[in-house]
């Protein structure tokens, strides 16, 4: 860190004695006041002083800041994009990951997050360099409006009228548990007993997640063209018939016409040249046919499902708005049209009506309507050993929509300490801890990696009241939660 002059020093202590109060419970601290860190710097223009830089990893300002009353503030920043474009960048309450501060265009503009706990007192807000090439004038202290008081009552109704008995069952199962436990989830592509699971087992004295994240990527036609074997709707129905709780998304691999890198990684957007806009309006009609082809596949296996019983999460064409994975690279539009028409392909023609739609496209402008939608999901990885609830990220999803939705931690690197989560009131539906290095440090020996979550905290969450593990499940197969709505 470097520290400025003395008169700058001064200054900021006026401003931490409220002389720069905005209002009775609003502080404004300016940015040029606080701690540099790497090779941040300052800049003037019209009269505005800003800290510029946030171009190397290390980049950060730390601006100490007072609040009077311990509680929920929102952070507000003055600050803008250095080049206009659209940038993210970490920010950290003493030392914590509580969000990331969004900025588009060269005007100063105000930018929030939200509903951050602080004790009465001093504190420091640091903004950490994630995207970057962001310019900081000052950030201000607001008290945050609390939440709903029904934000947890949810009618457990599925978008699909028609919804088999095992859907609305667990539907009704999440929406009872809903704001009163956190259900946990594990990504782990080898199954009840796969290594991430086995991880967990070990670390935790013998508990399991209550529910299984898996992939229908190996379904791909152009992966099985390459070899690749799918067996997780396999694992699925194991897991389904030990009690769990099983959620899919799909690594949709692009057609082998529009391969262009490594076959096996032909879900990203720089592995292949799908243009979906092209296919959604017609100009492409060889890619619109090949796209049905790949969705007659992946719904044979669903069909799999469907006939045993099993209801699934189905979380589809996910993290949309990153732009990283095809589905997205051509903007909204076009990924809204493929959405919608996933859902009547899969619903009005197939009939899978064992699904529970997880939408995750993760910004409001790719929602894709409140009835293509059952459940909200959110993917966060904060960085390492980031146990804070992401209240703001919570929030966020609120308001996609004016409807009341299901908002769930459907990936994650870290897991949240679940004592946090209930004194902020942010109570996710339940966690998607993504597999691999997230919990694995050696996969043959099942040692656990302590880079994201420490072993500590993977037991207290595992071992919580408030969370529940797959020994904990009530008997969804047979209607337990129709029968105790």
């Amino acid at each position: 860190m470097r520290k400025h002059t003395v008169m700058a020093t001064v200054i900021l202590l006026i401003c931490l004695l409220g002389i720069q109060a905005l209002g009775e419970d609003v502080m404004c601290f300016e940015a040029e006041y606080g701690y540099l860190g790497g090779k941040t710097g300052t800049g003037s223009e019209n009269g505005i002083t800003f800290v510029t830089g946030f171009a190397a990893d290390d980049d950060s300002v730390e601006i100490p800041v007072t609040v009077n009353e311990s509680g929920f503030y929102d952070i507000v920043f003055n600050l803008r994009s250095q080049d206009g474009g659209y940038k993210e960048n970490y920010v950290l309450a003493d030392g914590e990951n509580v969000g990331t501060v969004k900025a588009e265009g060269k005007q100063w503009q105000k930018q929030r997050v939200e509903y951050v706990y602080l004790t009465a007192g001093e504190h420091r807000v640091t903004v950490k360099k994630f995207w970057g090439w962001i310019q900081i004038d000052s950030l201000q202290m607001i008290p945050s409006a609390p939440l709903p008081d029904d934000l947890y009552d949810i009618e457990p109704v599925l978008i699909n009228p028609d919804a088999s008995e095992e859907a609305r069952s667990l539907m009704a199962y999440l929406c009872g548990i809903y704001g009163k436990a956190v259900l946990s989830g594990q990504y782990c592509d080898e199954g009840m007993y796969g290594a991430e699971n086995a991880t967990i087992w070990r670390a935790t004295g013998g508990k399991y997640p209550a529910m299984l994240g898996l992939d229908l990527i190996e379904y791909s036609p152009s992966r099985v063209a390459h070899g690749a074997k799918g067996k997780t709707v396999d694992l699925a129905l194991d897991y389904w018939n030990q009690g769990g709780i099983v959620t899919f998304c799909w690594h949709w691999n692009a057609p082998e016409k529009y391969i262009t890198g490594p076959w096996y990684s032909a879900f990203y957007t720089d592995s292949c040249n799908l243009d979906l806009a092209s296919v959604m309006d017609g100009r492409d009609p060889e890619g619109y046919d090949l796209l049905m082809k790949d969705i007659d596949a992946i719904a044979a296996q669903l069909l799999r499902l469907k006939e045993a019983g099993v209801p699934v999460l189905w979380r589809p064409l996910h993290e949309a708005s990153g732009g990283w994975f095809w589905w997205g690279a051509a903007g909204n539009e076009a990924y809204l049209k493929l959405y919608r028409l996933l859902y009547d392909r899969l619903t009005d023609e197939y009939g899978l009506n064992n699904l529970i739609w997880v939408w995750n496209g993760q910004d409001a402008a790719w929602y894709p309507g409140d009835e293509y939608v059952d459940i909200i999901g959110e993917d966060i990885y904060p960085g390492e050993r980031v146990y804070t609830s992401q209240a703001a990220r919570f929030i966020q999803a609120m308001r996609y929509t004016d409807a009341k939705k299901l908002i769930t931690l459907s990936e994650n690197g870290c897991l949240p300490d679940p004592e946090l989560l209930f004194r902020d009131g942010i109570i996710w539906s339940y966690t998607g801890t993504w597999g691999g290095e997230f919990v694995m440090k050696n996969k043959t020996y099942n040692i656990l990696s302590e880079q994201y979550t420490d072993e500590q905290m993977l037991r207290k969450f595992y071992t919580s009241e408030k969370v529940i593990t797959r020994d904990e499940l009530p008997d969804l197969k047979n209607g337990f939660g129709l029968n105790n709505q």
